[in-house]
């Protein structure tokens, strides 16, 4: 009754706590976007469910965090080679859960969840230091405490891979962790908890409460047992998170999507430019760093729309379970209808759409045509708002003052993307760009050191490498003096 095999593998549908599984009274359907299959009926957590898992997890903290690095990477390492071992089954569940594309689960996203694991695991036990320096003789010495209970709350469009990037520096840094899946996705999180515990994780350590943000999302972030909240996710529902965390003082790390630009310069590469701009609509434009504005200068605009309108009707739109499928569904009827109501408001704006546009009739279901929009009024809202999906809009520019112009006139600033010609250019242009990460010449090259998180209302704060123990310690300083000391 509360267990499903999907894929091979065994999926318990009810909350992890403490170790052990919990049912609740009500359920929420998993439903697969590929084909409206429902996949499972999951357990719907509330106010009860989350203070039993943060209790959980507060309980768990002191052992936890006493293992230091090294015992934790131990076990750790351990779950990050269980991972490995289920590639394939989990490559598997994902698609079917949220609809994208199994080779790339196989190939890029799943051996990324164990690296995430496995990278912090490392640099907790490698890498976490600072040097020594003195101050009028006196020692300072900086060190990184487990701050407690981490409640983090993740997107849909990713689910594992986006979860473990911060369950991964959480569990490193010494704290426990309560996880709160997307409603639309919550299968992966469940065989996940399980992989902790074969890998020999303590109960508590790690927790699941399945349901709706409203509901089980509220009162975790309200909790005034929890130390630290990330969570990536809309504008609206963050501050209401900010909110509820104001009231306790609780740390916030925030990843709130974007409205990226792509720049194209008239001294460009445009077969790059055009391969580069296609990329934007990998995993049906569900994803926040995507360049979804094309910033074309006008000497080469119709050079590359051109070229960009006879590659894009060569994209292959089908199930995401097919090798050759570049482009699969929405993740859900709300968010097609959502992606939809952009398109039809920026028509009704008096913009043009080059190709694309809607539905994919042949398919049917969720699936959406890779579109391209031209034309859109100065800071109309399908050049200001995040769609999440396959539509680009394009416009021109007529100096790199202009495109830096046009590239920061949002609320956004998550990343960039700049295609150019020359070194020099390149990094003026970056200079001026409001953005957390910006891609020259080059799309998705993501290490796990580097900073990652967004400026204005892309985010609050940076993660990677030792940004994200900044986030998930307490970051003390220590001072020695000289004297004082028994011989």
């Amino acid at each position: 009754m509360h267990q499903v095999t999907l894929a091979g593998l065994t999926v318990d549908t009810r909350h992890y706590i403490g170790g052990q599984r919990f049912a609740s009274d009500d359920t929420f359907e998993s439903i697969s976007p590929i084909d409206g299959a429902v996949l499972a009926h999951v357990s719907r957590g509330g106010a009860g469910e989350a203070d039993a898992a943060v209790w959980a997890a507060r309980n768990a903290f002191p052992a936890w965090r006493d293992l230091g690095p090294e015992g934790r990477g131990a076990i750790l390492h351990r779950l990050a080679d269980l991972i490995e071992q289920n590639i394939e089954p989990l490559a598997q569940l994902e698609t079917l859960d949220n609809g994208s594309l199994l080779r790339s689960h196989r190939r890029g996203v799943m051996p990324r969840v164990a690296m995430n694991i496995r990278f912090f695991a490392d640099w907790a036990m490698n890498k976490l230091e600072h040097p020594v320096w003195q101050t009028r003789g006196h020692d300072n010495v900086v060190t990184w405490d487990p701050s407690g209970v981490a409640v983090i709350i993740t997107p849909w469009n990713a689910p594992l891979m986006l979860a473990t990037w911060r369950i991964g520096p959480a569990l490193a840094a010494g704290d426990t962790v309560v996880l709160k899946p997307a409603e639309w996705t919550p299968l992966t999180a469940s065989v996940f908890a399980d992989l902790c515990e074969q890998a020999g994780m303590p109960p508590g350590v790690f927790n699941v409460v399945q349901g709706y943000g409203t509901e089980a999302g509220a009162a975790l972030v309200a909790h005034p047992a929890v130390a630290r909240i990330a969570f990536t996710g809309s504008v609206p529902t963050a501050k209401a998170i900010m909110r509820s965390a104001a009231d306790n003082l609780t740390p916030v790390s925030f990843e709130l999507g974007g409205k990226s630009p792509f720049i194209v310069t008239d001294d460009a590469d445009l077969d790059l430019a055009v391969e580069l701009a296609l990329e934007q609509y990998d995993n049906a434009g569900q994803v926040c760093l995507s360049g979804t504005r094309l910033l074309v200068h006008e000497n080469t605009a119709d050079a590359f729309a051109e070229r960009f309108a006879e590659r894009a009707a060569q994209i292959v739109q089908g199930d995401p379970r097919e090798e050759a499928t570049q482009i699969g569904p929405q993740i859900h009827r709300v968010h097609l209808e959502r992606v939809a109501g952009f398109v039809e408001r920026a028509q009704a704006d008096g913009a043009a759409v080059a190709f694309g546009g809607g539905p994919n009739d042949e398919l049917g279901g969720l699936y959406y045509r890779p579109t391209l929009i031209t034309g859109a009024k100065p800071g109309s809202e399908i050049l200001t708002a995040e769609v999440f999906g396959p539509v680009l809009a394009m416009q021109t520019f007529a100096s790199d003052d202009e495109a830096v112009e046009l590239a920061n006139n949002t609320e956004y600033g998550l990343a960039a993307v700049v295609v150019c010609g020359e070194r020099e250019r390149a990094e003026r242009l970056t200079k001026n760009l409001v953005a957390g990460t910006i891609w020259v010449n080059c799309f998705f090259v993501r290490d796990l050191a580097a900073p990652f998180g967004g400026s204005k209302k892309s985010g609050i704060g940076r993660e990677g490498g030792v940004w994200s123990f900044d986030f998930y310690a307490d970051v003390k300083n220590t001072v020695y003096a000289p004297t004082g000391w028994k011989d």
